[in-house]
């Protein structure tokens, strides 16, 4: 139903409606920031970006041939947006504080930090994945945090199925590998006391 509807604003739009624009900014637009939220440090940043990949999207939808989702096409370009911003600021970019919801997705790391009170655990994964390489995190947020499908992660990084596969893989391991060296072992074992 989504997509019917995403579809029926956009051949209102490429009719030459340009209010029926409106409605799919004002359902991605949330979707759209919180993307360029995690992946730029600033809110003022994560608003232009926002701004420009809608611009971008309007400009380029003649291009949409309903292939997939819109929400992924729109994702997609959002993506991109962020990166050339990343790459004209050469800054990293910074994830929010993950809540006690999503640190429970990463498995693997939750038998290293069970027993650490949730804000701590929060804290302690949010820096190791400052750490991280640009790509890895972002494959990691786009998988476990916005739960993307490796086809939707696939069409917006567009990067082989192996290949994503591969830097999940990875991805996973490193993370897990900075959080043990972050966390104090006497940390650990004292929690693990309780």
């Amino acid at each position: 139903m989504t997509i019917i509807n995403d579809q029926t604003y956009i051949d209102k739009i490429l009719k030459g409606d340009t209010n029926a624009y409106a409605f799919l900014v004002e359902k991605y637009k949330t979707m759209v920031f919180t993307l360029a939220l995690k992946m730029v440090k600033s809110r003022e940043e994560a608003e232009e970006i926002s701004q420009d990949t809608f611009i971008k999207a309007y400009k380029s939808l003649s291009k949409f041939k309903g292939e997939s989702k819109f929400s992924t096409w729109l994702y997609k370009i959002a993506y991109r947006t962020c990166l050339d911003a990343l790459k004209k600021t050469k800054e990293q970019y910074s994830v929010d504080v993950i809540d006690e919801i999503t640190i429970n997705k990463i498995k693997s790391t939750e038998s290293v930090l069970e027993g650490i009170e949730r804000k701590e655990r929060a804290q302690v994964i949010n820096s190791c994945l400052l750490s991280m390489p640009e790509e890895e995190r972002s494959i990691l947020w786009m998988f476990y945090f916005e739960e993307l499908s490796l086809k939707e992660i696939i069409e917006i990084t567009d990067f082989s199925e192996s290949n994503v596969k591969v830097k999940l893989h990875r991805a996973r391991k490193m993370l897990l590998s900075i959080v043990e060296k972050n966390v104090e072992p006497e940390l650990i074992n004292h929690y693990g006391r309780k």
